[in-house]
């Protein structure tokens, strides 16, 4: 079967695209190695996303049930129970490996679903402008004003109490500043001369906001996106803390919640708080030195230390 030109030209243009896609991930690649801090918060994200996805042969499902808890209410650290358990008697450790695959699952749609709404909101107020971006900026502001615990807190009570009621309050209040930081980009990229052309041969917004605006501004909601899982992960386990939470799952946030009803805080049991305080920290440590070390990478400008 023969192959007519225009194949041959389509399929040079789809291996040439592709060629520079590898290139491009090669090299952010590279200048990412640069950064060591970068570097060491994706090894502990690597091995905390490790540890979740292998919880289930790691520990089992088990180890959530309070009827078939293997020790005694409230044990210090032992050789058994190398975090002590909890006042159901159940092993910290199990509950803080299981907990990790609910936190990162809410952090990484929580973010998802924020940046996509701030993403979609600054394109489309950079694109149009006059009015239209006036009215979609005057909103953007009221959110950012407002306290985005607060609204989360608001949407949690009335909502009701499962993990996508987390992730749909985290995500829908946390959108303004992605939308902000979108559009003043979007702006500058149609500042382009390269859009006066693409617009003079007839391109349409649709085509313009797709194929010249969205490319151009991805770097950006990438830097954002891994930002916003830190603040993700924290806002959750703040809205566990509250009881605001799903009650049916374990989270680290839900732990901190077990251990203030149980007043671990009082009587001085520490192996019940500390654990998921630190697992906490570290994860939004991490991700916050790889946002920083992927955003010195696609804009060397802002001269992030390595």
């Amino acid at each position: 079967m023969t192959t007519t030109p225009v194949e041959k030209t389509a399929r040079s243009a789809t291996s040439l695209a592709w060629a520079r896609r590898r290139h491009s991930v090669a090299r952010f690649w590279r200048e990412y190695r640069g950064h060591r801090a970068g570097l060491y918060g994706l090894a502990g994200l690597a091995l905390i996303a490790a540890l979740a996805l292998a919880a289930p042969l790691l520990v089992g499902p088990d180890v959530q049930s309070v009827a078939n808890a293997s020790g005694t209410a409230l044990e210090r650290p032992s050789g058994e129970f190398p975090l002590g358990t909890d006042q159901f008697g159940r092993s910290l450790l199990g509950l803080l490996v299981w907990g990790a695959r609910i936190s990162l699952t809410v952090g990484l749609l929580s973010a998802a679903l924020s940046v996509a709404i701030g993403t979609l909101v600054g394109i489309i107020a950079g694109h149009y402008g006059g009015w239209f971006s006036t009215v979609l900026m005057r909103i953007t502001d009221w959110f950012l004003v407002m306290p985005t615990l607060v609204l989360a807190i608001v949407l949690a009570t009335v909502m009701s109490r499962s993990i996508w009621t987390v992730v749909i309050a985290i995500g829908v209040t946390s959108w303004p500043t992605t939308a902000r930081l979108v559009r003043a980009q979007t702006i500058a990229v149609e500042s382009r001369p390269y859009i006066e052309r693409a617009k003079a041969l007839g391109g349409g917004h649709g085509h313009i906001m797709n194929r010249h605006v969205l490319p151009n501004v991805m770097p950006l909601v990438l830097a954002q996106t891994t930002l916003g899982i830190s603040s993700a992960i924290l806002t959750e386990a703040t809205l566990a803390f509250l009881g605001l939470g799903d009650p049916t799952v374990v989270s680290w946030g839900g732990m901190l919640q077990d251990a203030r009803e149980a007043g671990a805080v009082s009587s001085g049991h520490w192996w019940y708080l500390a654990p998921p305080g630190i697992a906490i920290a570290l994860v939004a440590l991490a991700f916050t030195l790889c946002g920083r070390a992927i955003e010195s990478v696609l804009n060397p400008k802002l001269g992030v230390a390595r």
